[in-house]
This record gives C-alpha cells, sequence and structure tokens, in this order.
C-alpha cells in the first residue's frame, strides 16, 4: 500500500472511531480518550528514553488514567448540577476528587522511591532526580491538558457532544487555512529553527480560517453567542500553533522524526494531538468562568 493511501485509510477510520466515540455517549467519550491521553504520554516517555533518561512509564500511565477518570467523574457531576463555577464551588471531598489530590501528593514521594530502589543503574550518568522529573512533566504536559476535555464537554445540562465537535472542527480549521496559506503565500518563516516549513502568512491564513469556522459554528451551537465562539476560535487559532511548535522543538531536541508510529502515515498520537495540549488549559479555563 502506498504512503498516501496509508494515510487516507488511517485518517478515515482514525476520524471515524474518534468522531463515534465522541458522539454515542460520556463514557466512549472518555475510554477512548483517556486512552489516547495514556498513549501520548507512553510516547513521550519514549522520546525522553531516546534521548537517555529513564521515567517511570508505567507508573506515570497508571496515574495518567487516574487524573483523566478522576477528572471526567468531578466534571459529570459537578458542572451539571452547580452550572459554570462547580470547579470552584464543588465538593472537595467528593470520593474521585479525593482520589485524585492523594495521587498528585504521593506521586513524587512514590516516582523518587522507585529510583531509590533502581540507583545506581548501569551506564546512567544523569540524577536519578532527572527522571523523576521527567515523568511529572510528561504527566502536567500531556496527560492533565488531555484530561481537561471533561471540563469542556460538560456544560450545566450534561455532555454536550456538539462541543467537542466544535474544538475538533476549529483545530482541523487552523491547520487546513495554516496549510493552505502557508504553500499559496508562505514567504516568512515563523520558526525556522523549531518548524522551517511553517511561515507567518500560513499562521494568518489558519487564524483567520478558523475564526471564521468559529462564526459558522452558530450553526451547531446556537445558544452560545458569536463573541464567545469568536473568543474560542482565536484560541485555538493562537494556542493550536503553539503547542504543534512545542512537540516539534521536543522531537528536534532527541533526535526523532515521530512521536510514535501507530498509525501509518500520520506519526504518533502525540503528533495529532499535540495542539490541544496548549489549547485545553485555556478553554477549561474559559468555559469555567463564562460557561
Amino acid at each position: 500500500m502506498s504512503n498516501l493511501n496509508q494515510r487516507l485509510l488511517f485518517g478515515v477510520l482514525g476520524a471515524v472511531l474518534l468522531l463515534g466515540s465522541v458522539w454515542y455517549s460520556a463514557w466512549s467519550f472518555a475510554l477512548f480518550f483517556g486512552a489516547v491521553q495514556m498513549r501520548m504520554l507512553w510516547e513521550f516517555y519514549r522520546m525522553m528514553r531516546h534521548a537517555g533518561y529513564k521515567p517511570a512509564a508505567l507508573l506515570g500511565g497508571g496515574i495518567s488514567v487516574v487524573i483523566f477518570g478522576s477528572l471526567h467523574i468531578v466534571s459529570s457531576t459537578l458542572i451539571p448540577q452547580r452550572g459554570r463555577f462547580a470547579m470552584f464551588g464543588g465538593n472537595l471531598f467528593d470520593v474521585s476528587g479525593l482520589f485524585l489530590i492523594g495521587c498528585i501528593f504521593l506521586l513524587p514521594t512514590l516516582l523518587i522511591l522507585r529510583e531509590m530502589y533502581a540507583w545506581p543503574r548501569d551506564n546512567q550518568n544523569l540524577s536519578p532526580f532527572a527522571n523523576v522529573g521527567v515523568a511529572l512533566l510528561g504527566l502536567l504536559y500531556v496527560s492533565l491538558p488531555m484530561s481537561l476535555l471533561s471540563v469542556v464537554a460538560f456544560n450545566a445540562q450534561g455532555y454536550d457532544y456538539r462541543r467537542i465537535f466544535a474544538l475538533l472542527l476549529l483545530v482541523w480549521s487552523s491547520d487546513i487555512g495554516a496549510y493552505a496559506a502557508g504553500k499559496t503565500f508562505g514567504k516568512n518563516k515563523l520558526a525556522p529553527k523549531i518548524s522551517p516549513g511553517k511561515t507567518w502568512e500560513g499562521a494568518i491564513g489558519g487564524f483567520l480560517l478558523t475564526l471564521a469556522m468559529g462564526w459558522a459554528l452558530g450553526y451547531l451551537l446556537p445558544e452560545l453567542s458569536v463573541t464567545y465562539r469568536l473568543v474560542v476560535a482565536a484560541v485555538v487559532a493562537v494556542f493550536g500553533p503553539l503547542g504543534d511548535l512545542a512537540e516539534s522543538m521536543l522531537k528536534r531536541s532527541v533526535g526523532v522524526k515521530d512521536s510514535g508510529r501507530i498509525m501509518p502515515g500520520h506519526g504518533g498520537l502525540l503528533d495529532r494531538f499535540d495542539a490541544f495540549l496548549f489549547i485545553l488549559p485555556v478553554l477549561a479555563l474559559l468555559q469555567l468562568l463564562a460557561g
């Protein structure tokens, strides 16, 4: 099978699985993205191992599932009950919330104990605390932002798959607009040392198409004001490319082309969802403040 056919086949299959999981129910959404974020974290740790670090991948992966599951349960329970400020006015003694807080506080201790058990490592010149730092960074950079999808997906009425569909459409519009404008008009490099193919013209094209999609989303989410939709579109248009540049810098720093090979012709899941890692923290905050 040619590379183009591989890209088309796996792109269509991935899109069907993604959209179907988001549309079917809140739990199919949670299972799909819980697995996605865990795979993304594994790819991050894989690249760090390529750079000589030895992060606790199994422990980090387990904690990432706890973080995602806990935030999903808290969001699905508290946001519909208490509205847009639920995360600030919710019950801190909720079981899932307590479990999440406990894991966060215990995680550094568990990672350090793991290094104490394995120390000294063969052919390991790095400090064992560097491995602890990399393991924590993976959770902060990958798992926590992806877990904030649940905050975006729920509103006062409950799970709303349209919000995730809207987010996907905005991200895809940013990518398509940047690619088309960059190919047609691109001359001035945006970040040549990190990603030589990106241009300012492409960034502007992506920004404008994303704003247009934000306006058009009024047909999908008519209850949201045009001002709110355009603000969300601007967040995606600005922070999405920054997330992509951050992952490009990561790959260049460790000397790999793709984060993984789970999707032939598309690279890894971290390559596919890198924009989300910068977008979601901002959107979750906007969601909590504005509903």
